[in-house]
């Protein structure tokens, strides 16, 4: 593979990964206010154990609309694997609930070493304010304060807007079924944003670390991109945005004071209660540009 000026690129590296995404909503019935049996909708809900190179990781309830980058996504964001290169494979099983991820083959020493790091993350546990009890395993803010967020980035209004449109006409298993949360991440055009990946699950934390798995699968740049959810913006998800180089977080729900303080700190621009022409600017202002009102130009 060639550029267009003859210099030699490196193919993309992907480990051997299944695709065994699950039926994600189901009908059962149920009986409305006028007595009426009525067939409805349900999003799926299913155990999925992770497993690295044989070592039990974490059990994760999941939608199963992803479940391979799902699983990638936790790796990556919870600093457990430090690259996609050290992967070799992602298999999921359904049959067994679980999901199996092989790294690549190395030397004793740097298996040891990988291992002693894993286990020393996974020795302190911080339950998350996560629907369904989200976890991050070993120091919040350990390394969060060599993130660097690029400064030559604007988010417009205009663009913001579009984005926003963009989601409320996306199909969507919540508009169905209700019961999950969605992510997007979506690029940030002059004017215009394109949806690169969707991603809905039971767990808002789960839907961040699909699109992350997403992002290291397609070799995606989070450093330009705007990073959509429907939960509120909590200390976790700013923390899962920054990790991802994403400058830009969108929520249509509110924020807590951790995420707050942390989006601020590391200057990530946030935006939450975002519906319909509505919007809150909390953080990174300075990344924000607000379109000319035409009242303000008489």
């Amino acid at each position: 593979m060639f550029r267009c000026d003859g210099v030699p690129v490196k193919p993309h590296y992907r480990p051997e990964i299944t695709r065994a995404r699950r039926p994600l909503t189901f009908e059962v019935e149920a009986i409305n206010e006028r007595g009426e049996m009525v067939p409805t909708a349900i999003a799926g809900e299913n155990p999925l154990t992770l497993y690295v190179d044989k070592r039990e990781i974490v059990t994760l309830m999941t939608l199963g609309q992803a479940p391979e980058a799902l699983a990638l996504g936790y790796l990556r964001n919870q600093r457990l694997v430090k690259s996609i290169e050290e992967i070799a494979a992602v298999q999921v099983d359904w049959e067994t609930d679980s999901v199996a991820v092989t790294t690549r083959k190395s030397t004793g020493a740097e298996a040891r070493a990988r291992a002693r790091g894993m286990s020393d993350k996974m020795k302190k546990r911080t339950v998350t304010t996560g629907c369904g009890q989200g976890t991050v395993f070993g120091d919040l803010m350990q390394e969060i304060d060599a993130v660097k967020l690029r400064e030559d980035v604007r988010l417009s209004e205009s663009t913001l807007y579009a984005l926003m449109e963009q989601v409320r006409r996306h199909e969507t298993i919540y508009k169905s079924s209700g019961a999950v949360h969605g992510c997007a991440l979506a690029t940030n055009e002059n004017g215009a944003s394109r949806i690169l990946s969707f991603v809905e699950d039971v767990g808002r934390h789960n839907a961040v670390d699909a699109i992350a798995g997403q992002m290291w699968l397609d070799d995606i740049d989070g450093s330009d991109k705007i990073f959509y959810t429907t939960g509120r913006l909590t200390s976790e998800m700013v923390i899962k945005a920054a990790q991802m180089s994403i400058p830009f977080l969108l929520s249509r729900s509110g924020l807590t004071q951790m995420g707050h303080a942390i989006a601020a700190r590391i200057g990530i621009t946030m935006l939450g209660r975002a519906t319909g022409k509505h919007y809150l600017l909390f953080t990174g202002k300075q990344r924000f540009v607000k379109s000319v009102s035409p009242t303000l130009l008489a």
